[in-house]
């Protein structure tokens, strides 16, 4: 399962910034964010874009939005750039965002999310990979295997 979180981190940091916005997009959408695919998140990213890359509504309603930043980097993601995106939802008046990274944060970036006024989950390279996995983004199945027993209660006749 390593091998593969690798090898697809090592696919991602392969895409460009527009692929990758859209990449985070779909993930959201495939843990269960939104309502259907064409109304439930959008890549916004764009040059003059305030911060943010994508939007997705937070449930089937779009009560709510989360607001999303997108960053293909190789380097370690840091403090100052989680301040810029805290700023980017103050812009937006929005209250829930995510800071997706196919790097890492440095821990006063962790120590800084943690403690904003705004809800702000920091997602790595790490835990994108295995997200992507989980949810069936990127990765397809190989083999399946299926074993069966007897069905005791099935049998019960009381």
């Amino acid at each position: 399962m390593a091998a593969l979180a690798d090898e697809v981190l090592e696919r991602v940091r392969g895409c460009s910034p527009i692929y990758f916005e859209r990449l985070v997009v779909q993930l959201l959408i495939k843990m269960g964010y939104g309502g259907s695919r064409e109304e439930a998140g959008r890549a916004v990213g764009r040059s003059g874009d305030g911060g943010i890359d994508g939007i997705i509504n937070e449930d089937r309603l779009g009560l709510d939005a989360i607001y999303l930043q997108a960053k293909r980097w190789e380097g370690v993601v840091g403090r100052p750039e989680i301040m810029r995106f805290v700023g980017a939802l103050a812009g937006q008046r929005a209250t829930k965002g995510v800071f997706i990274t196919t790097s890492w944060f440095t821990q006063e970036a962790k120590d800084y999310a943690g403690s904003s006024q705004y809800k702000v989950v920091l997602i790595d390279g790490e835990r994108l990979a295995d997200l992507m996995i989980e949810h069936g983004l990127g990765v397809s199945v190989v083999a399946t295997y299926l074993i069966k027993r007897i069905d005791s209660d099935f049998f019960s006749e009381e």
